[in-house]
């Protein structure tokens, strides 16, 4: 996308500390193809003003009173899909860079990012590429990279059946516990060992409990 001194890139700040709008207002100026064209101190407040003014790129925090940032982007990416928004914040934990990318963001800064980077990624958000702090890439990587929580996928019911084995409950006790059949109760067992990935019984309790799967 060519820019020209005639259209500059509108921008949007979203944060809910004053001076930091403020500072970034200053930034902001010194560019002469991008112009601030509005403010909103929490989440609700960026949904409306978005629709309002339309900006062509948010710099959006994320930790905000009322909305945070990430619930935020995903209602205008879902509203407005050709605004851009860059999370902009003084978090860089991996799940936070996911869950801001997975709602819609195009690059996630750190907000000790110097003026000319802020400005780089304005201006590749605006042209449709992505920007992530090294920080930000660092954390998300190691985020993929972890091994997934053992038990997410058990169903209520396999749940309560893995209660009562860490109780040290049998099979024939347990299904009198749920008034359920023992056939039922052995047919959770199975699927809780597979989804556990082992092999006995003492092995699933030792791992319930060494992850908190059950209380």
């Amino acid at each position: 996308m060519t820019l020209s001194p005639t259209q500059p890139i509108r921008v949007m700040l979203v944060d809910d500390h004053a001076m930091v709008r403020r500072g970034l207002a200053t930034i902001l100026k010194v560019f002469d193809n991008i112009l601030l064209v509005g403010e909103a101190e929490n989440g609700e407040t960026a949904i409306k003003l978005c629709s309002e003014i339309l900006p062509d790129v948010i710099l959006m925090d994320l930790m905000m009173p009322d909305m945070d940032g990430a619930t935020a982007t995903h209602i205008i990416c879902q509203k407005h899909p050709q605004v851009k928004v860059i999370v902009l914040t003084s978090f860089k934990e991996g799940d936070l860079v996911k869950n801001a990318l997975e709602a819609g963001a195009i690059g996630y800064l750190l907000k000790d990012v110097s003026a000319e980077d802020l400005a780089r990624a304005i201006r590749a958000a605006y042209a449709g590429r992505a920007t992530l702090s090294p920080e930000a890439a660092q954390s998300l990587v190691e985020t993929t990279n972890q091994p997934p929580v053992p038990g997410l996928d058990l169903t209520e019911r396999e749940r309560d059946v893995l209660a009562l084995m860490v109780e040290g409950l049998n099979n024939t006790q347990i299904a009198g516990r749920l008034t359920v059949s023992p056939s039922t109760v052995k047919s959770h067992v199975s699927n809780i060992l597979a989804k556990l990935m082992v092999t006995s019984r003492t092995e699933a309790v030792t791992l319930a409990l060494r992850n908190h799967i059950v209380s």
